[in-house]
């Protein structure tokens, strides 16, 4: 992949989709989800960590109920990103993270992420430059320990909303009453500083791209939902997994 410039890429499903087909496409996939996850959990030979990163509003929670919601419980675990607490502050950036990575036959889904420690950090001016470049160098030996040590396959979905849907979804958020748990007084001062979260994700994606990211475009939820959804399928059935005999 060459370098990514998200200005270039659109937010919006590609023109030709249809959204009803669509939708029949992603149930379908489900179904087969469902199926690829119990035999992983079953074989326990591999695990995923699936990271999702976006802005506020890009959708990250309601893509993980619509993919998730629909296998065993007992094989998914998603983890959600805050502040850091005092304990996680007086240990390296990734102490925290490194805990909750899959175990074989999981699949851990990452609601942010470790790229948290050089997005809003850097825009917060939390840490310089030259710290950043060493988280990312951090970064990238950490995900290829997960992969090439711990069998670990890794996804990275970069939810790619456009700045008009996010204020529309935002203001529903003051509106809506099943909503309005989520509002937050200082999404809007977050938003208004686009242009340089912006900047600082194209520097994250074109410096960690050992693991490559995907870009998905985000303004309709039901083209997110299946384009994950169909990524994770392809990758759990490329692993061309059995389930175990019985054992003796």
């Amino acid at each position: 992949m060459g370098e990514i410039k998200l200005k270039d890429i659109s937010t919006r499903a590609p023109k030709d989709w249809d959204k009803d087909e669509t939708k029949n496409k992603l149930t379908a996939i489900l179904t087969e989800l469902d199926e690829l996850q119990n035999l992983l959990y079953a074989e326990s030979k591999h695990s995923v960590l699936i990271v999702l990163q976006g802005m506020d509003a890009a959708g990250k929670d309601g893509l993980v109920r619509d993919v998730f919601s629909h296998v065993n419980p007992n094989g998914v675990r998603v983890h959600s990103f805050k502040v850091p607490t005092e304990l996680e502050l007086s240990h390296d950036f990734l102490w925290r993270v490194h805990q909750v990575t899959p175990p074989k036959g999981m699949i851990h889904v990452f609601n942010r992420s470790h790229y948290e420690d050089i997005l809003v950090t850097r825009v917060h001016n939390i840490i310089d430059d030259a710290t950043a470049k060493k988280r990312i160098k951090a970064i990238n030996d950490f995900e290829n320990l997960l992969t090439n040590h711990a069998n670990t396959h890794i996804l990275k979905f970069y939810l790619h909303v456009s700045q008009e849907e996010q204020h529309e979804r935002l203001v529903e958020r003051l509106k809506i009453p099943r909503k309005m748990w989520k509002y937050n007084s200082r999404d809007f001062d977050e938003s208004a500083k686009w242009d340089t979260y912006m900047g600082y994700y194209e520097e994250a994606f074109n410096s960690c791209s050992d693991v490559p990211w995907h870009i998905v475009p985000a303004d309709q939820n039901w083209y997110k939902s299946y384009y994950v959804a169909e990524q994770l399928c392809n990758l759990l059935k490329s692993l061309n997994m059995q389930y175990p005999g019985i054992k003796k």
